[in-house]
């Protein structure tokens, strides 16, 4: 990643989550008053006075613990200082000087990174000495306090935030591909990630739910910047019970909204599901690249056109996403793993594709010979032309006499002609019609 890396870090329930939305503008992480809610690194970018960074939100450090989940958040929190320029270490003013504050700071110390040290939820200016006294203490120099609830203070934060970064770390970069995995609970999203980046960069448990946020990782491949988004697994609706869950279900969504290409993984022993229907509905409605993977392979008892009969049969289930790539793997086993990023490379060219308006008349004036547009008590619909108005996904704007006369039967004919004739695997085309003034009677 190019940019600047902030990193936050604090033992639990310091509000962390809080100073991270109010910094990247929008709701972008789980905010419960309940400790070890923010699990994984939760990734953004932010700038002020025109220089742009990216933050990193990190789970509440608890240093000796012998729970798995905190053991791993914790190691997740290190190697977010790892990768930091600037590392922000946020206390309560309100709680004062812990034992575990304490023993964050020694984590710190031994990172040799740049850290500021700011003291949250000073809500009263006038009280700002007396609850910041204490935390002199840890050695990080004046204490900055803040007010993240209220944005007190956030903006004299920002510029000695600012000016912590190395100047040269303000470059600019190439535009990365977002590639949302996107799923069930526990089918391996995660693990798909952290085998894709060759690093520990997402929790990963048996336990279904483990991911609650959605998480951006930046990566290189093949000289292409991509950013994988780890999102917490989409179940139905009734089974979303506490308000964290639900959370994490509206980000998965919204990390659909913000993506280029959905990666839908499905569990090959399980199969598809009408959940894993919904899933792709979300990507496709959205007109987001759509790639999906069959993931845990290797579980599957194999004969002669084993893999080829699956195929069809999810394709026959998916009928309105069947431009969709279908590829199968073993995160396990790191069996076939880069084609994903391969056919992503490809799905994101498809969709930044052009055609020229007369190559695209010439398509469109072949398959009404081939086909005749239907009709309707003796009058025919008539296309005049089309051209492409738009990419991300690929637009089409249609100049027809009715658009009452255009049948769904008929559009989606006349998509299967473009797709035969011009590179679309992997992404959704839409169509828009346009009558022409004075055409229809």
């Amino acid at each position: 990643m190019s940019k600047p890396i902030l990193a936050v870090v604090g033992r639990p329930n310091v509000g962390k989550s809080t100073f991270f939305n109010r910094l990247v503008g929008e709701r972008r992480a789980i905010v419960e008053d309940v400790p070890g809610v923010t699990r994984d690194r939760i990734y953004a970018e932010t700038e002020w006075n025109g220089k742009e960074f990216a933050v990193i939100d990190t789970g509440g450090i608890e240093v000796k613990t012998d729970d798995t989940i905190r053991s791993q958040m914790r190691d997740q929190a290190v190697t977010a200082m790892d990768m930091a320029d600037v590392i922000l270490f946020m206390v309560d003013g309100k709680e004062g000087l812990t034992t575990a504050d304490r023993e964050v700071a020694d984590l710190l110390r031994r990172t040799g990174k740049e850290v500021i040290l700011v003291v949250n939820k000073v809500d009263a200016p006038s009280k700002a000495y007396d609850l910041i006294y204490d935390f002199y203490e840890l050695g990080f120099g004046e204490p900055i306090p803040i007010s993240a609830a209220n944005m007190t203070n956030i903006g004299d934060l920002l510029d000695r935030i600012v000016d912590g970064f190395p100047e040269e770390a303000f470059g600019g970069s190439e535009e990365s591909i977002n590639i949302a995995i996107i799923g069930k609970p526990n089918v391996g999203k995660s693990s798909l990630v952290n085998a894709l980046t060759k690093q520990n960069r997402v929790i990963v448990s048996p336990i279904a739910g483990t991911t609650r946020d959605t998480i951006d990782t930046p990566f290189t491949y093949k000289g292409r910047e991509y950013t994988l988004i780890d999102t917490a697994g989409l179940r139905k609706k009734s089974k979303v019970r506490d308000s964290i869950e639900k959370f994490s279900v509206i980000r998965a969504v919204a990390a659909v909204e913000r993506c280029d290409i959905c990666v839908l993984m499905i569990d090959a022993v399980e199969g598809l599901t009408e959940q894993d229907k919904k899933i792709a509905g979300y990507a496709h409605e959205a007109g987001k690249g759509l790639l999906i993977v069959v993931n845990k392979w290797d579980l599957i008892e194999k004969e002669t056109n084993t893999m080829r009969d699956y195929e069809r049969k999810i394709r026959a289930e998916l009928l309105f996403a069947s431009y969709a790539p279908v590829i199968f793997v073993s995160v396990l086993n790191k069996v076939r793993l880069y084609d994903i990023i391969d056919r992503c490379s490809k799905i994101a060219d498809a969709r930044a594709v052009r055609i020229t308006t007369g190559k695209l008349n010439s398509v469109i004036e072949d398959a009404v010979m081939m086909r005749q547009p239907p009709s309707d008590k003796g009058r025919r619909l008539k296309i005049y032309y089309a051209t492409q108005i738009g990419t991300k996904p690929p637009l089409f704007s249609f100049s027809i006499n009715d658009r009452e006369l255009m049948h769904f039967s008929y559009s989606r004919y006349l998509e299967n002609k473009i797709r035969e004739s011009f590179d679309f695997e992997g992404t959704s085309i839409k169509f828009v019609w346009n009558e022409k003034r004075g055409e229809r009677q």
